[in-house]
């Protein structure tokens, strides 16, 4: 599957998705506001009958329009005489049950000579007074004798009513949860293989190199004159050696990688003098680089615990890395110091550097930097890996700091505090 196929499907989706939540948000609204309607309609049908009760009950005419919304969730129903506190219950209840409004409530009823709203009681959905703090109901100025009906519970109430509408919004939910999964193993599985594909090319070109070598210098050893030339003999069996080594670490570096995947590495932790061992290191490649390989070792505390071969593996991997990256010659230094209870180990060289949109992948396993031009540069994209999951296993931390075109630095801080 192509690129631009998966970023029209992600598209695609990504805008049927958003219009089913868009449509769903709109459906549950409507019928939010809906329900909201109904339940006013309700409640003032109810009241108008409470009042209709208390007139009939006291022998006054009926008022036509008895009931005000204060509030979505405050009713006020006028009256023309004060009001004994049982008979609103009962014709309350009466009236609330009659239109099928299970719901709590609180009531009270205005006093003249107080000029405040006497608590009346809190009726629970079972239509049964239930022990509660009282509440101050708001007054108006409306009416001389009123009582107040509050339904405290009315949001909870009315959703409770969309059972329909929160199951298909659940739903709906659920099946845009299943698809960012989708996408998201659809692209990590499409990273896999693009990744899977460039190790593959790598290591194809890899071993192709010390193969070929190692072919034309058997054949040359093959021909029968050159016994009469021992330097020549000398030099080639010298190249088989070199690049059968070169095949060994390839492959070992490739089983290592593996063994730190599966979480099998095992770390030789000794007492280490860490200037000894980098001195050890960089022989091998001082001959190779000459001048463009400088050390600044300048701690003075020096003694670390580590693995001996992985810590040296490590600092083998940055050099190279290093002369990977940088243009020929190269000008690699490195440096050690002390800071508090860490020793800092720097590798800092003048190369090409790290465009910083990629400094946050150069450790992830088989990654490479795209070098643009530049195609000299081999290896797997295991070595950084390494260096990082050593470093972790060491539990010590690695810090890095790239500019384009200007160089790049690894930093190691060592803890030393035992």
């Amino acid at each position: 599957m192509s690129r631009n196929t998966i970023r029209l499907i992600i598209v695609l989706g990504v805008l049927s998705i958003s219009g089913i939540i868009a449509v769903q948000a709109y459906w549950v609204k409507r019928a939010f506001d809906l329900q909201n309607q109904q339940f006013r309609q309700t409640v003032m049908v109810a009241l108008r009958n409470v009042a209709n009760h208390i007139s009939k009950a006291y022998k006054l005419s009926s008022i036509d329009n008895p009931v005000s919304e204060y509030s979505s969730d405050y009713y006020v129903v006028n009256l023309r005489t004060p009001l004994d506190e049982q008979v609103l219950e009962h014709y309350l209840k009466e009236e609330f049950k009659r239109n099928n409004l299970k719901t709590d409530f609180e009531y009270g009823i205005y006093d003249c000579d107080t000029d405040k709203i006497v608590y009346g009681a809190f009726i629970n959905a079972n239509y049964e007074a239930d022990a509660k703090n009282p509440v101050i109901l708001p007054k108006t100025d409306k009416f001389l004798n009123y009582f107040g009906v509050k339904f405290p519970e009315r949001k909870s109430y009315l959703t409770s009513k969309l059972d329909f509408w929160i199951i298909s919004s659940f739903i709906t939910l659920v099946v845009t949860a299943f698809f960012g999964y989708s996408m998201f193993v659809i692209l990590k599985q499409k990273r896999l293989s693009e990744v899977q594909r460039d190790f593959i090319n790598n290591m194809t070109h890899e071993f192709q190199t010390p193969i070929s070598t190692i072919r034309v210098a058997t054949d040359v050893l093959a021909q029968q004159k050159i016994l009469d030339q021992p330097e020549r003999l000398k030099k080639y069996v010298n190249i088989i050696r070199q690049e059968n080594n070169r095949l060994k670490n390839q492959v070992e570096a490739v089983l290592a990688t593996a063994r730190i995947g599966k979480g099998n590495i095992e770390l030789d932790i000794q007492l280490q003098e860490i200037h000894s061992l980098i001195v050890e290191v960089t022989e091998g490649v001082r001959a190779e680089l000459e001048d463009g390989l400088s050390l600044d070792l300048k701690a003075e505390r020096t003694s670390i615990y580590a693995d001996r071969m992985h810590l040296m593996n490590v600092v083998r991997n940055l050099i190279d890395n290093a002369v990977k990256y940088s243009p020929k010659p190269p000008d690699i230094s490195i440096t050690t110091k002390n800071e508090g209870n860490n020793l800092v180990l720097e590798i800092v060289d003048k190369g090409i550097g790290i465009p910083r949109e990629y400094v946050s992948k150069i450790f992830d396993k088989f990654y490479r930097v795209p070098t643009g031009n530049l195609h000299n540069v081999k290896g797997f994209g295991l070595g950084l890996s390494y260096v990082k999951e050593i470093v972790k296993s060491h539990k010590w931390t690695i810090e890095v700091d790239s500019e384009y075109n200007m160089g790049t630095t690894f930093r190691i801080v060592i803890s030393q505090s035992t």
